[in-house]
């Protein structure tokens, strides 16, 4: 089915009144929204990126010999959000932005203090249960982006959606330098103070909670759920969101839950790595910036398709060399590869839903993207140990292609979009 006649350009909140000369212009309590949930997805990055930089070398800590399993943490911190996903949407639908969002800031909050426990306590199953319970708060924090969405005109929506993910950068800083600098604030038990600092960050961000506005969607919408999913999957424009979304985040997971195992196996110590995580972050949020605008000018399939080369990239550059360099650089590009497909995938779901389908078109979407994180990342470590750094990268390329693929199909069907291809 067409997407632009498939779903109204009228959004549950969004504004009615913007004229030719300000297609762009949203009231200024969108804008206030986008800024406390931009503050949102800062503190819920830095929460991440602490995670991502200390997850894996904690797991291979505790671990005894057989070092497989080392990224078992993160796997299971993905597959959480991909279990979480749907009810955390559908939860959403019910009671409201807010109190999913606070709901999600309460359990990182626990998955920081388990985490910790785990490392006081040297149990690789306490540290497995505080990762998935982290995942389990992030199926909600992931959602920041759509919820700006959610109150914005169709024009500003997707820069609403890029200023969000803005807060990244942010993150790409604070995230890692915290880490560097809690790692051993319990020496010589190391780790547990990166996850005291979950239980900051994430306390930080249920204040900031509490002031988002957010309209909700009526009982009539609610009640109604608008068309079947079997007809809403068939369109182009989702079709092409979740292969660019899915393969995108594939391939930055399967790339950044090596690094920190492959730089340790080099010889490089935890400050080294942090810093190279740092740089994949910043890479992942500074284009946020900007991307939104890009999309309008260019076109989203033009920007997803620059995505998957900035990825071929990354590859490139891993399988070149190995040193300090090449792992910064290609982590640099992985991350901003990311955002071109992760935000693109996310504009182009936006044209396929009406306000009462948005819970579980969202859902869907999102379910598939973290299943394929969570494979990513189980898969990375058993590669990594079992065949090399070599095989992590070459694994991403036929994921690379599908993107480039369905960007190439979907151009073909560019009658179905709205905005030049």
């Amino acid at each position: 089915m067409c997407c632009a006649t498939s779903a109204p350009t009228k959004r549950c909140g969004a504004s009615t009144t913007a004229t030719a000369g300000s297609e762009t212009q949203a009231p200024a309590h969108v804008y206030r929204n986008v800024v406390l949930l931009g503050i949102c997805q800062a503190l819920f990055m830095c929460v991440t990126t602490m995670a991502i930089a200390t997850t894996p070398l904690a797991g291979h800590a505790l671990l005894g010999v057989d070092k497989t399993l080392a990224t078992l943490p993160l796997m299971l911190y993905h597959a959480a959000i991909m279990a979480m996903t749907i009810p955390a949407s559908l939860l959403m639908a019910r009671v409201g932005r807010r109190g999913g969002f606070s709901l999600g800031a309460v359990l990182s909050i626990l998955s920081g203090f388990l985490s910790a426990a785990a490392i006081f306590q040297q149990n690789f199953l306490w540290l497995c249960a505080g990762t998935a319970l982290m995942g389990s708060s992030a199926a909600f924090s992931w959602y920041y982006r759509f919820a700006a969405a959610d109150a914005a005109n169709e024009a500003f929506r997707p820069k609403a959606i890029s200023l969000v993910m803005t807060g990244g950068v942010l993150a790409g800083f604070l995230g890692p330098q915290t880490a560097k600098y809690a790692v051993d604030w319990f020496a010589p038990v190391m780790f547990a103070g990166v996850f005291a600092m979950v239980v900051v960050y994430a306390a930080l961000s249920l204040l900031f909670i509490q002031g988002l506005r957010i309209p909700r969607l009526t009982r009539q919408e609610r009640e109604s759920g608008g068309r079947p999913m079997h007809i809403i999957v068939r369109q182009p424009a989702y079709i092409a969101a979740v292969a660019s979304s899915m393969c995108g985040y594939g391939v930055m997971t399967l790339v950044m839950s090596s690094t920190p195992l492959a730089m340790f196996a080099c010889g490089f110590n935890f400050d080294a790595s942090a810093t190279v995580i740092q740089a994949h972050v910043i890479g992942m949020f500074l284009p946020s910036f900007f991307t939104g605008h890009l999309i309008a000018r260019f076109g989203v399939i033009k920007i997803i398709s620059i995505g998957a080369f900035l990825q071929i990239g990354c590859a490139v550059i891993n399988l070149l060399h190995i040193d300090f360099l090449n792992f910064f650089l290609a982590n640099i590009l992985v991350g901003a590869g990311w955002n071109f497909t992760y935000i693109g995938g996310s504009t182009l779901l936006t044209k396929t839903y009406r306000p009462e389908e948005r819970a579980k078109v969202q859902a869907s979407h999102d379910f598939m993207v973290y299943a394929m994180a969570a494979t990513a990342a189980g898969l990375s470590g058993m590669l990594h140990a079992n065949v090399g750094w070599n095989s992590v990268n070459l694994a991403t390329l036929p994921m690379i292609m599908i993107i480039l693929l369905v960007m190439l199909w979907l151009h073909r069907q560019r009658n179905s979009l709205k905005e030049p291809s």
